[in-house]
């Protein structure tokens, strides 16, 4: 099997500490998940154009990191509060050592864009070219370009004597140039700076007589000109740079949700704006004056800086352009045609009211389509029988079909709750503007509820028919998104058993105003009780095996960090049941260790999709119990979130769920095996056919689906 990350591991304290743990720090595993991203764009099967998209992604997920997970240690350090990673080392040193790491990893993004990705471009039709190679009549048409359109955008501010230090943006290029007057020494250099405008086009496109397009990118049209915005004094350096701020924050209860909450939020997105800096990326061999000047005025090291080669490109995700750019849309792959639910046949025949009346409908997105969800969403907005709608809502697309069917909803006198958790991390601004919408409309909309992040999925829909009440019900691993659903893999539940409709029923009253149900029959919720009743389940399939009663866990999930169910699960290997972890992930829990996790295995998939859905399985003496839903196994999702798992009943849709995991299990395409140190390895087929989970659940059929066995 082929490592995924070189193994640079060396005999000192730190290390020896972090391998010693017995858990792995979330950090340290987030970053060997940024590495089998990485690896998506090393397989040479895929166009340049895919692994140029994995590339963009890897530099995506790496901002949000630093702007969430280094900020949150630096609301440590910065504060003089204590903070002991998984690991066990103390907030200093664990930054020294998390640092090194996110420069190793930058270091290796850029060296395969340089070395395996550029040389691909020229055959694939396109090219980045500087402004320094461009043919003089290129030249003419770049300078004019530069001249109407860049130009009037941009706006040197000075730093020095009597000007203060700017606010400059995060995840913006920026330049900064030093200069100096006629006659004056170098001690009277000053520095201005200038952003990159991020509301044109990062590259300017000339097709050449070729055929081929080249892409110059816009910060080079900028350094070549950026003599006509200092008249008469000389530049002694240009350079090109970016920043990443602090942008963990948590909302404290609040005694006004409808106002003071809402208003807090809106400070909280400023100060994002305007956090502490946390990394400086810097392009070649920056003014060691001026950063200097830098690393006094947002107090950093040498560790809080990164320099990229000139041959790369500073931010990555500006390659979405040439990405996305209409030419190569036939040398893009494109997703395969959604398949009919297995347990609905008849989808696009059968009115979806009728056939949720006779059996459930298992949904595997984004093999089956959302379109179904979206269908029952539209006919109940226009629907006379329909009374009303309770929907939690996390992440929309833009231009949402279900904003557009609540609202129609709302406007033909249904009532229309909407739980709208504003607080969903770099949405808010866009789901603060959508719930506006929809209560303006007239929607009873619930801004979240007091501390707590509202990441359940549900729906629900009342339905008055002549002689009966019917409530159907929606429930989801994934978010009501049409776009992602496309994209993620997800799994659901179309329901009108009675079952589900009170426990949904029950669990909307809590959520939306005062109540605490005594018991629910088939979910699990937090923070009420997830935790305890998971450790449970864990705990029984530890007694059955101390009993040689049959016994097994299978779990798929995005990341598993709470160390109570880890503890339960190392209690559980060592009473001999095979455990299974399927997480895409982060991993703080260390497999396969002597006498401590001895039967435990990790897997992560990471492909075409990115795999989304969550699964917990418990084979219960050979009568397995099955639950999916929206909760990964983290201490924000069982303490500070409400989320829901549901029981599956019917044994055909058990089935189905089981049948994802055996998948996941089986592939030998886009798996890798977590080892014990915490690093990854390919899963190589060793000699059996090639086997892709993201292709063989477009394939599947009730007969396969009916002999399923994971133990």
């Amino acid at each position: 099997m082929e490592d995924v990350a070189t193994d640079h591991y060396v005999d000192d304290p730190i290390t020896r500490q972090i391998r010693e743990s017995k858990y792995i720090s979330r950090d340290l595993s987030w970053l060997q998940f940024n590495y089998r991203v990485l690896d998506q764009s090393r397989k040479s099967d895929r166009s340049i154009f895919d692994r140029l998209k994995f590339l963009s992604i890897t530099s995506s997920n790496l901002d949000e990191f630093c702007t969430i997970r280094l900020g949150s240690l630096y609301n440590y350090l910065d504060y003089g509060k204590e903070r002991f990673d998984y690991s066990g080392l103390r907030e200093v040193p664990f930054r020294n050592y998390l640092l090194s790491e996110v420069r190793r990893f930058v270091h290796e993004e850029h060296d395969h864009y340089i070395h395996h990705l550029k040389p691909e471009f020229s055959k694939n039709g396109f090219c980045i070219c500087g402004y320094a190679s461009l043919s003089p009549a290129d030249t003419a048409r770049v300078d004019d370009y530069f001249r109407k359109v860049i130009f009037p955008m941009l706006t040197p501010m000075v730093f020095d004597n009597y000007h203060t230090f700017p606010a400059l943006k995060y995840n913006r290029l920026l330049f900064g140039v030093v200069t100096i007057a006629p006659h004056e020494n170098q001690m009277h250099q000053r520095v201005s700076f200038i952003q990159v405008p991020s509301n044109i086009p990062r590259f300017f496109e000339i097709k050449g007589p070729d055929g081929i397009i080249n892409f110059v990118p816009l910060e080079d049209i900028i350094r070549s000109n950026i003599h006509q915005l200092f008249r008469n004094v000389e530049i002694v350096s240009t350079n090109l740079f970016r920043i990443n701020r602090n942008g963990d924050f948590t909302l404290e209860e609040s005694e006004d949700i409808e106002s003071n909450f809402l208003e807090e939020l809106k400070r909280k997105l400023q100060t994002r704006r305007t956090g502490r800096v946390v990394r400086l990326e810097v392009q070649g061999d920056p003014d060691p004056w001026m950063m200097r000047l830098l690393k006094i005025q947002w107090d950093l090291d040498d560790s809080n800086i990164i320099e990229i080669p000139r041959e790369s490109l500073i931010d990555l995700t500006g390659l979405m352009q040439i990405i996305g750019h209409s030419e190569f849309r036939v040398k893009r792959s494109s997703p395969r045609p959604p398949v009919k639910p297995m347990n609905f046949p008849e989808q696009g025949t059968r009115d979806i009211f009728d056939v949720l009346k006779e059996r459930d409908i298992l949904l595997q997105h984004p093999y089956n389509s959302m379109d179904l969800v979206l269908e029952l969403l539209e006919k109940s907005a226009e629907d006379p029988y329909v009374l009303s709608i309770k929907i939690t809502i996390y992440r929309l697309a833009k231009e949402s079909r279900v904003t557009a069917a609540l609202l129609k909803a709302a406007e033909a006198g249904k009532h229309v709750s909407v739980l709208f958790e504003v607080k969903a991390r770099f949405d808010e601004e866009n789901n603060l503007r959508e719930a506006q919408r929809l209560q303006k409309a007239g929607c009873f909309v619930i801004y979240g509820v007091s501390s707590l992040k509202t990441h359940t999925k549900l729906l629900l829909v009342v339905r008055n028919e002549p002689g009966r009440v019917y409530r159907f019900v929606h429930l989801s691993s994934g978010n009501y998104n049409e776009t992602t659903s496309r994209l993620y893999t997800d799994i659901g539940l179309l329901s009108s058993n009675e079952a589900y409709g009170n426990d949904v029923s029950e669990f909307f009253n809590v959520i939306t105003g005062h109540s605490q149900p005594s018991a629910y029959q088939n979910l699990i919720t937090s923070p009420r009780d997830m935790r305890i009743q998971l450790c449970n389940l864990v705990r029984r399939e530890a007694e059955n095996s101390r009993n040689g009663i049959p016994a097994g866990i299978i779990i798929k999930l995005n990341s598993i960090q709470d160390k109570e169910l880890i503890e339960e699960l190392y209690r559980a290997s060592q009473a001999g049941v095979k455990i299974k972890l399927i997480v895409r992930g982060m991993c703080c829990l260390r497999p396969g260790r002597e006498g401590l996790s001895d039967n435990i295995e990790v897997t992560s998939i990471v492909g075409e999709y990115l795999e989304h859905s969550r699964i917990y399985y418990f084979h219960n003496a050979n009568d397995p119990k099955v639950y999916i839903g929206s909760a990964d196994a983290m201490v924000r999702s069982f303490d500070r979130r409400i989320e829901s798992l549901f029981l599956i009943q019917e044994n055909i849709l058990k089935k189905q769920a089981m049948n994802v995991l055996l998948y996941n299990l089986r592939d030998n395409v886009n798996a890798y095996t977590m080892r014990e140190d915490g690093s990854y390895v390919v899963r190589e087929p060793n000699g059996e056919p090639l086997f892709n989970v993201q292709q063989e659940l477009y394939t599947i059929t009730r007969e396969k689906v009916m002999n399923v066995e994971l133990f």
